[in-house]
């Protein structure tokens, strides 16, 4: 069975996930370790329960979910992986120094998740979800076995991901919400990228964005392609 572990980082409170199985391996979902000693505690999570990492993972390109990617790959020798349409995204994370962050570089990515749909730990299988709005390679990360959702920052407990910023686009974000992570069940529990987990039941009784998308107050159809994956 599948475990997953959160570890909390850098100025903007952004979660960062371990997902792990019996088999001891592990991916890495959206590191933001900015620190040293935030760096530190992601090893120490590692070591102590003698974990194998595979890959760094990321649901989309923002600085608050990559700071730690070129670490992970330099401590543990593995592939980074984002969706190529959030490669643009990336290469803007100088930007945000003001920010809090110092970024010299960013890491190279090795997989495209437009190309993959599948990612096999030994024993568990994680499937990848285009949900573009929040930026446009946006993913999030289902484990069926586990009904868990990682959504990165598509959606938070009774709130959504902002779409002002570049690659942002509303109707495309609430298309993905509606079509891609409602009819994954109610059961569903939904990890973000901040903030605390929720299910799939609880937002759509209790999340103004979605209450009023399903609502019919917000054309949401056009929007984006999210059906796609």
């Amino acid at each position: 069975m599948i475990k997953l572990a959160t570890l909390t980082f850098n100025p903007f409170a952004e979660n960062t996930y371990i997902l792990f199985d019996e088999s001891k391996e592990c991916v890495i979902v959206d590191a933001g370790c900015y620190t040293e000693q935030e760096q530190q505690t992601l090893a120490a999570f590692i070591a102590k329960n003698d974990l194998r990492p595979i890959l760094a993972l990321n649901t989309h390109g923002h600085v608050d979910h990559i700071c730690g990617v070129e670490f992970v790959k330099r401590q543990w020798g593995v592939p980074f992986a984002l969706h190529g349409n959030d490669k643009a995204i990336l290469e803007l994370a100088h930007c945000y120094a003001g920010m809090g962050f110092d970024v010299d570089s960013v890491p190279n990515v090795d997989i495209d998740l437009a190309e993959t749909t599948d990612i096999q730990l030994v024993n568990s299988m994680l499937h990848i979800l285009h949900t573009p709005g929040h930026t446009p390679g946006h993913v999030a990360i289902h484990v069926p076995e586990a009904e868990l959702l990682l959504t990165g920052d598509l959606l938070f407990k009774e709130s959504i991901g902002r779409t002002d910023l570049p690659g942002g686009d509303y109707p495309t974000l609430m298309n993905s919400i509606v079509e891609r992570v409602i009819p994954l069940g109610s059961d569903t529990r939904i990890f973000p990228g901040h903030g605390p987990h929720s299910t799939v039941a609880h937002e759509v009784m209790f999340n103004p964005f979605i209450v009023e998308a399903l609502r019919g107050d917000v054309n949401y159809k056009g929007g984006g392609t999210a059906h796609e994956n």
